[in-house]
This record gives structure tokens, C-alpha cells and sequence, in this order.
């Protein structure tokens, strides 16, 4: 089958010809994939910083957000069949550890990661765990859904997390209405009743964002600092969550923040600095986020389903992967880029 392989870090990868993945264990499946998300983490991942992270031996497929159709499936395989769309959570996980068993699987401590840590979803086909797959609903397309894999569940995973907390009246920043901010608008509609403000650098992302239930947008102009601390009678939002974690997005949204407030980290590349005199002092908060659950998923489906989350797509061919990854890296995807073998 045709793959698309990083063979060096910080050299472009190569379409290639591998061998089709096999069944090898009872709970394993087959998927022949519909779409593979190009991800912005890909491209910090042939930039080498996730080199040390997983000690993954090149070469290797990209692409780790991926939906497509049953191909086969192991014999103890009973909740999908061959045929059935099916969108897949990242990690392939054990099921039997205390994480799993608690629900919280992306903490798995025998996982792989397709397209992390193992082959991924730059492909014809890909190897996982039935414990990964999501059945999809017949309204949902593979091609329509991949992204959502990832960027969607690590959106709703941050976005959940700060609408159990939000309460009406109280006000939500988010920051980058791109590729994930775009879907963690979305789901902040569905689920809070919070006054959204959202920031971005590029008008036509706030237009979108405004769409979606934006109730207000602050251009990233070097007044947005300003501009949302107006929008909160000045005492800052109760929550930020930020979608860009870099380029001054970090101390930008700590400004932002009310005292007591949270600070969910999505996006990253940058660094938090902030002295541990202030943090004690206004009672702030600040919230990793890594993906998110199996549950998760399942729960963004149904939203999905539902068309309260829709994704803004641009489809690529396989064999323009290379386009797709340089599309994303200059800014030229509206949403998420999309293979489709």
C-alpha cells in the first residue's frame, strides 16, 4: 500500500510503498482509511520535537487523527464488522490498567499512539485496537469526521473540562479560532451558556468564530489585552482557553485572567512564566490538556451527529501530502486539511 513515512526529522517526508497491515492479535482491526487530519502537531513532529517524546524508530507513517471503514477485524471482535464507517480514537490501549479502567484511557500505561509512536494514518490502511474504533452514525462521513480524532476530541476534552465549571453570566475567552479553536467554539456553544469572547489574528477565522456563536471577537491587533478586559468590566474572564499557546498567546491570555480564574493549555510551543507569588496570591489556575477519552469521542460524535459541531475541511489527495502539510504551515487552511487516499 502507499504511505506517507518520515524517514529523517527535519526533512520532508516521502510517499512510499510498505507492506498492508495485518491482523495480529484477537481485538485488532483493519481500517481502510476514508481521511487522515493534517495536524499541526505533524509538523513539529518532522521538526524533531516530539523526537525525545516517543523514541519512535524512523522510518515511520504520519497521521494520527484518521476515519475510514472496517477491513477486518480479529475473532474476538463483536461491536463492529466489516463495512461499518468508524472514526478512531488515537491510542490503541490495553484496557486492563487503572487508567482505562477509570475511563481516563488516554493515560493508558500500555498504549500506542498511530502516527505518534507507530505507524499512523497517512495511508491505505491502518492497524489499531477494536477498543479504538467508534462506530459512526450513517449522516457522518469518514472524510467529513478524521479531524475530529484529535483536534476535535482535544478540543471538547479542554472544552468540557471548562464548561463543568462555567456557570451563565460568567465569561469565556478563547484564544485562535483556527484549526482546534474553531471546534472548541462549537462546543463551548453547545454546552455553556457562557459569554464567549473570542481572539484571533485573522479577521476571517473571527468571522467564522462569530458564526459558530461568538458572541464577541477581538482582532489580535496589540490592543486585545485591552480590548477583553473592557468586554469584562475589568476583572478579566473566568476561563481562557487557549488554542495557540505561543507567539505571546500565553502571557496575552494570563492578562486576561480574573482572579480564581482558569487557564486551560491546549496549544503550545511556548512557556509559561509567571511568578509563583501571583499565582498564590489571585488563586489562578492553570489545566493541561492531552487529547482526550474514548467517552469523549463517543460524546463529540453525538454532537457531531446532531450538526452542533461541523468541521471546515479542505480535501488533499494522498499524493498531495506535501501541499497539505505547506498549506498548513503558512497559514493557508481554512480549518483542517484533510488526506483522502
Amino acid at each position: 500500500m502507499k504511505a506517507v513515512q518520515l524517514g529523517a526529522y527535519e526533512t520532508p517526508p516521502t510517499l512510499v510503498d510498505v507492506p498492508d497491515p495485518s491482523i495480529q492479535g484477537p481485538l485488532d482491526v483493519i481500517v481502510r482509511i476514508g481521511g487522515a487530519g493534517v495536524c499541526r502537531t505533524d509538523l513539529h513532529i518532522i521538526e524533531g520535537q516530539w523526537q525525545e517524546k516517543t523514541g519512535v524508530r524512523l522510518p515511520y507513517t504520519l497521521g494520527h487523527e484518521n476515519a475510514g471503514w472496517i477491513e477486518a477485524v480479529g475473532e474476538a471482535v463483536t461491536h463492529v464488522g466489516v463495512g461499518d464507517p468508524v472514526i478512531l480514537h488515537p491510542l490503541a490501549t490495553c484496557g486492563l490498567c487503572r487508567a482505562c479502567r477509570a475511563g481516563d484511557d488516554v493515560h493508558c500505561v500500555n498504549s500506542a499512539f498511530p502516527g505518534i509512536d507507530s505507524d499512523g494514518g497517512y495511508a491505505e490502511y491502518l492497524r489499531t485496537s477494536a477498543r479504538s474504533v467508534v462506530k459512526l452514525d450513517p449522516s457522518l462521513a469518514p472524510a467529513g469526521v478524521a479531524a475530529l480524532a484529535d483536534a476535535g476530541l482535544t478540543a471538547y476534552h479542554a472544552v468540557a473540562k471548562a464548561a463543568r465549571k462555567l456557570r451563565p453570566g460568567d465569561k469565556a475567552v478563547v484564544i485562535g479560532a483556527g484549526g482546534l479553536g474553531h471546534i472548541g467554539v462549537q462546543v463551548l456553544r453547545a454546552l455553556s451558556p457562557a459569554q464567549m469572547i473570542v481572539i484571533d489574528r485573522s479577521a476571517e477565522a473571527l468571522a467564522l468564530a462569530a458564526e459558530l456563536g461568538a458572541e464577541q471577537t477581538v482582532l489580535a491587533d496589540g490592543n486585545q489585552v485591552q480590548a477583553v478586559m473592557e468586554l469584562t468590566g475589568g476583572t478579566g474572564a473566568e476561563a481562557v482557553i487557549d488554542f495557540v499557546g505561543e507567539g505571546g498567546a500565553v502571557e496575552d491570555g494570563v492578562a486576561m485572567l480574573r482572579r480564581a480564574g482558569d487557564y486551560y493549555v491546549i496549544g503550545y510551543g511556548g512557556r509559561i512564566n509567571v511568578p509563583t507569588i501571583d499565582i498564590i496570591s489571585t488563586e489562578i489556575n492553570f489545566v493541561g490538556n492531552l487529547v482526550g477519552s474514548y467517552n469523549d469521542l463517543v460524546e463529540l460524535m453525538v454532537l457531531a451527529a446532531q450538526d452542533k459541531v461541523t468541521l471546515h475541511t479542505k480535501t488533499y489527495a494522498l499524493s498531495d501530502f506535501a501541499s497539505a502539510l505547506d498549506d498548513l504551515d503558512h497559514g493557508r487552511v481554512r480549518g483542517r486539511a484533510i488526506l483522502v487516499p
